[in-house]
């Protein structure tokens, strides 16, 4: 193999695999130390840079950070680490509580105003019209309008938000939050919400000679459900993502005693989670898949567990029964899944009779499609075969430049985080357009790479590999929370809670650099590695050398360091970074200084000067 290019940005990077996972790219060990040392502000403002939302991502996010999480990959192979002391399910490995992290900035920071940016008094000339209200136009308007855009933001609902307004249940998102962080972005300035106010023509947006439009509508339709009697029961039957705005903004307060939630995704869980706390006394999810297979978060399924609503699977809707005009229950077929040569799966009926429920009100929540009747199709924008707009996956453009998508309405139902890193991508785009450059150039992130050595062998940080497990959030009282609809279950870490799960981030960011002119093989950093991932052997393509190292590689996805050849003996150093703790023991045991520790900070570059090509190349 050839010596590794570390001076790529994207090396180090990857190796942090939290960052790499997150679409907003947020520089999360960065933000847990500062939440160890007690500067929450800090913590809560590296995060805002990123993802813009921190204290309703630290109550709703889709995680893609921990699966990532290298503290729960490492403890599946290491029975030392994974001696428990405390955890919420028993002595299992599991990742850092990365989103409740930013929940515990969020709480405990001071006021926060005076960090954000302000639009200059002098504007720029050009203004951008932001369709929806929600996640990805906002995004955009906080990028733009510090530069001197002047921002427009249509919102049909009375308040912005969009989604995780209208549609994520106050139990778990209150209103409070979501006016504070919704206000750091509209207090900037340049910015007009125009609330209450549909968009029903793009082209009639397009004929206010805007400079730029970007949609960021979301999925505002859900499907529904095509079986007899379902017509019958209109008035009982109801379409989930609606429903959930109507509970939202207050048009909906009660439901029927016996519900049926249909569907096994984020909503369906809202859905059910809600009707409970309206009154419903018997509320069940049913779901054609099997359990392990439901689109929902395993979090989300468990907390609707938590508070009794069982999940049936295997079970397709046949019909609806409608007694007296009214609906009285549904009618299963019981599947099961069969696979085939290609491992794609089929659902077949299992042949039992059908299975009845007894039912007063359905929740349809069995997926979301994107809706665009007000897109003209003489607009200059091109619809693929399923409707959608064709977006370039990279500039976030359509076929109309002047027209961007982002968050759903581009490619889809995702999640907040999803929508925020769009709307960064789309605003690079606008800003680049309207400033005469090539929206295919895209910025890199800044980088820098400091040492964190304080004497021979001292670093400024700690990384001592404790066994404690993940710790548990706390729940308000079921007793109150399934009573009232606008009462938060989760509690969120308090500051010692928070300061413990901190202590379990392993620091992935500070990276373990070699320098082979001062290495005299002497195999003492080999000796002291707790993980066998360092190797002193003969170079060898990839495939081979993987199989050389002292712990073989079993994760390729993860890149090799691998250095330049070694003077003394011909050989190379390889190392594993997918099982490396960043624990320091190579760099403190070494006796020629050949490993140090160095923090790499990588952040991602967002609109404005940093991403215009002069810049880039002077940097």
């Amino acid at each position: 193999m050839k010596p590794t290019d570390i001076s790529h940005p994207d090396y180090f990077h990857k190796v942090v695999d939290c960052q790499w996972a997150c679409p907003a790219h947020t520089p999360v060990p960065e933000y847990i130390r500062l939440i160890a040392a007690g500067r929450y502000s800090d913590a809560y403002m590296v995060n805002w840079k990123s993802n813009v939302f921190p204290g309703i991502l630290g109550r709703t996010c889709d995680r893609p950070c921990e699966p990532a999480c290298r503290r729960g990959r490492v403890e599946e192979g290491n029975v030392e680490i994974r001696k428990p002391t405390t955890h919420e399910d028993g002595p299992r490995p599991e990742p850092v509580a990365i989103c409740r992290l930013k929940r515990v900035a969020a709480d405990n920071k001071d006021d926060i105003t005076r960090h954000l940016p302000q639009a200059p008094k002098q504007k720029n000339g050009k203004r951008i019209a932001c369709i929806g209200g929600g996640p990805a136009s906002l995004t955009v308007a906080r990028d733009l309008a510090p530069l001197g855009y002047d921002i427009t933001i249509y919102e049909a609902d009375p308040k912005a938000g969009g989604f995780m307004r209208s549609q994520v249940p106050r139990f778990r998102l209150p209103e409070a939050v979501i006016d504070e962080e919704v206000g750091y972005i509209t207090g900037i300035g340049n910015i007009q919400v125009r609330t209450g106010e549909r968009v029903d023509s793009l082209k009639k947006i397009l004929a206010q000679n805007y400079d730029a439009v970007f949609v960021g509508t979301g999925a505002p339709r859900g499907r529904d459900l095509d079986v007899p009697g379902r017509a019958e029961a209109a008035r009982n039957i109801h379409i989930g993502i609606d429903w959930l705005a109507s509970v939202s903004f207050g048009h909906i307060e009660k439901i029927g005693r016996r519900v049926i939630v249909l569907g096994g995704g984020n909503t369906a869980m809202d859905c059910c989670r809600s009707a409970k706390r309206l009154g419903g006394e018997d509320v069940k999810v049913i779901v054609r898949s099997g359990y392990e297979e439901m689109k929902a978060s395993p979090w989300e399924k468990e907390d609707a567990t938590e508070e009794g609503i069982p999940i049936l699977n295997y079970l397709v809707p046949k019909t609806v029964k409608v007694a007296d005009g009214r609906l009285v229950g549904m009618s299963f077929e019981k599947v099961k899944a069969e696979y085939d040569s290609k491992g794609r799966r089929s659902l077949v009926p299992t042949g039992e009779p059908e299975k009845y429920f007894e039912c007063d009100d359905v929740l349809v929540a069995i997926g979301q499609e994107n809706a665009f009747p007000w897109i003209e199709r003489d607009a200059g924008v091109d619809f693929d075969k399923w409707n959608m707009p064709v977006v370039d996956k990279v500039t976030f453009q359509s076929t109309n430049p002047k027209v961007f998508f982002g968050g759903d309405s581009a490619f889809g139902p995702k999640n907040i985080i999803w929508a925020v890193a769009h709307g960064h991508e789309a605003a690079v785009s606008i800003d680049k357009m309207l400033n005469g450059e090539e929206l295919t150039d895209r910025p890199l992130p800044a980088v820098t790479v400091i040492s964190q050595k304080m004497g021979i062998h001292e670093w400024s940080y700690d990384n001592d590999i404790s066994a404690t497990l993940r710790q548990k959030v706390p729940w308000q009282d079921q007793k109150l929370t399934l009573k009232n609809i606008k009462v938060e279950v989760e509690l969120g870490f308090d500051a010692k809670a928070g300061y413990a799960e901190a202590q379990r981030c392993l620091n992935c960011d500070v990276q373990t650099v070699f320098t082979p002119r001062l290495c005299i093989e002497c195999d003492a950093c080999v000796d002291i590695c707790p993980m066998d991932c360092i190797t002193f052997t003969p170079n060898a393509d990839e495939a081979a050398l993987r199989t050389q190292l002292t712990a073989p590689s079993l994760h390729p996805d993860q890149g090799l360091y691998v250095s330049e050849t070694l003077r003394m003996t011909g050989r190379i150093m390889a190392k594993d970074e997918d099982v490396c703790l960043h624990c320091g023991l190579c760099a403190e045991r070494c006796p020629t200084g050949a490993w140090d520790m160095q923090k790499y900070l990588v952040q991602m570059t967002h609109a404005g000067s940093g991403c215009r090509k002069p810049q880039r190349e002077a940097a």
